[in-house]
């Protein structure tokens, strides 16, 4: 199937009456898709898969059309939003600590690339902190520079670990030995699939 037949697919998957919260619904996608924009198309379908749950499939045959038409980003966060179906989402709000304070002194890369520890509450036997390992997306942004703030969403490795979570609990990234910020959860959704963990 050539790409734009893939885009048209997709969005026909699109219940009537879906909309964002800018008002863009699936009649604006066609719009771009009939007149040959096909990033903008690509992208508003993106925002309309989150006001509704996607089918199982959606978000792989979105990564294919955006690897055909050459938009990295795009593809990246198609497959990201796949693996949240799998897995369950978590967003949180990270609060990177100033350049000084630890040993990041450059921006941290938005787009899936960093996997850091995560203080989320286990503890071993002797009482000492056990970390897991999440990777991060930042959303909206490219990076996120030290000291800054940014909603971020978290990918577990091990995600039956990060079940107990809930909105309000606060958690602790480590890069190094030195905490490097502090997350507070802002929402925590179960995975849609029965797939349970990498």
């Amino acid at each position: 199937m050539d790409v734009v037949g893939m885009l048209e697919a997709a969005s026909l998957l699109v219940p009537e009456g879906v909309a964002t919260g800018d008002d863009i619904t699936v009649a604006d996608v066609w719009d771009y898709l009939a007149h040959d924009e096909w990033e903008v198309g690509l992208g508003l379908l993106e925002e309309l898969a989150g006001e509704w749950s996607a089918p199982a499939g959606f978000w792989g045959e979105m990564e294919v059309a955006a690897g055909m038409l050459g938009f990295g980003r795009s593809r990246e966060w198609c497959w990201w939003r796949g693996a949240e179906e799998r897995f369950g989402v978590i967003r949180a709000e990270l609060v990177l600590r100033p350049a000084g304070e630890t040993f990041r002194r450059t921006p941290m890369p938005g787009a899936a690339v960093m996997r850091p520890m995560w203080d989320i509450g286990h503890r071993r036997d002797d009482g000492a902190c056990e970390l897991d390992i999440a990777v991060l997306w930042v959303e909206f942004i490219d990076e996120l520079a030290p000291g800054a703030q940014a909603a971020v969403r978290l990918l577990p490795l091990t995600a039956p670990r990060w079940r107990h979570l809930a909105p309000g609990d606060r958690i602790t990234l480590y890069e190094t030995a030195q905490a490097g910020g502090t997350a507070t959860i802002l929402e925590v959704r179960p995975p849609v699939s029965a797939v349970e963990a990498y």
